[in-house]
């Protein structure tokens, strides 16, 4: 369940497929075992074919905490959901309040539509006379629509792999990117990080914290250029062959257009910087939005081509239904889902247990 990243070994033959535990890199701290949960990595031998092993599941406490917690953050939304199918009958009034429930919790009109009528074709295929076996129904169709957007994070394809992280202001980018660097250490990567946000101290600050603590060279410039120490990110990350850089951006809107132009910028120069890079390119985005999630998943992806979304601060939300808003209309991979401020509650997006999380 924790963290299950796909890897290729670098300049040795290929093992034989095999689950093997995740090794400590040599050039960082190791990670405090009370922070971050035993996990595994899964091979990859070549260029296309992941191997084909079974991965060692996390110690059942940690998997049991986390979806605990997963739960927890998502009772508003899953309150709003299950509560009407209570003693219901199967009639007009019950989709009218299921209808009026997905649209509160931010599902998005195509996504509502799109599970009401594959709903009721279902009921009467089905032949379904049960309130409680409708929200059966309605949980796998949730099941299969939000399945696509689950894809792990593939380590070890590119030399260094290079990320661009973009938001709003407010999303909790830099913290993100702080977990998502300690994650990475602990399957044996060695990260650099880009303060991109040049003109705001703080960013700057937050950024050289996560390294100092994690033992992390933060690469940044006041009032640069962000593009530039990008570029310097990527040339010392290759001069030294670190794994990971992770490019923060300065926060904004999408209708700051003069600044979505200095997104698409940075992306241009890392090109420059390494062929081929940034190979990903991820959205954090605030679970607490809602609605607006879903427009700046469009414009963000229009301007940069998104290769994946980090969503954060689920706990707690009554929106957890723009997961299907995004599925339906940008269905864009979700890598990681947050559902509080510490590194163990951030974890890779896996739809089985969101939607358990929503139904039970």
């Amino acid at each position: 369940m924790f963290s299950f990243f796909k890897r290729k070994p670098k300049d040795e033959p290929a093992p034989a497929p095999q689950s093997v535990a995740a090794p400590a890199s040599p050039s960082v701290s190791p990670a405090p075992a009370e922070v971050i949960p035993a996990a595994v990595i899964e091979t990859v031998v070549d260029h296309q074919t992941p191997a084909t092993s079974e991965p060692t599941p996390a110690p059942v406490e940690q998997k049991r905490s986390w979806l605990s917690r997963l739960k927890t953050g998502l009772a508003k939304t899953s309150s709003n959901l299950t509560t009407l199918f209570i003693g219901a009958r199967i009639d007009d009034q019950l989709y009218d309040e299921l209808e009026a429930a997905l649209l509160t919790s931010d599902a998005g009109v195509e996504a509502t539509l799109y599970l009401l009528d594959a709903l009721k074709k279902k009921v009467k295929d089905e032949k379904l006379t049960d309130a409680e076996q409708v929200k059966a129904a309605l949980k796998v169709l949730l099941l299969d629509l939000l399945t696509p957007l689950q894809k792990p994070l593939e380590l070890g394809r590119h030399q260094p792999m290079v990320m661009m992280i973009a938001g709003v202001n407010g999303a909790g980018k830099t913290t993100t990117i702080g977990k998502l660097a300690k994650h990475m250490q602990v399957h044996g990567q060695s990260v650099l990080l880009a303060a991109g946000d040049t003109f705001r101290a703080a960013a700057r600050e937050q950024l050289s914290v996560w390294g100092a603590r994690n033992d992390i060279t933060v690469i940044s410039q006041e009032s640069g250029d962000p593009a530039a120490v990008a570029f310097d990110a990527v040339a010392s990350a290759r001069a030294k062959g670190t794994d990971v850089v992770m490019v923060d951006t300065a926060g904004r809107l999408p209708t700051q257009l003069h600044l979505m132009e200095e997104l698409k910028k940075i992306k241009r120069v890392i090109a420059k910087g390494m062929e081929g890079a940034p190979q990903e390119v991820l959205l954090i985005i605030d679970g607490n939005t809602g609605q607006n999630a879903l427009a700046q998943v469009r414009a963000f992806d229009d301007a940069l081509q998104l290769t994946g979304l980090v969503i954060t601060k689920l706990d707690g939300t009554a929106k957890g239904g723009v997961l299907a808003a995004i599925a339906k209309n940008r269905p864009i991979p979700v890598y990681f889902i947050g559902i509080g401020e510490q590194i163990e509650d951030l974890q890779p997006f896996n739809a089985q247990e969101f939607v358990d999380a929503l139904f039970n």
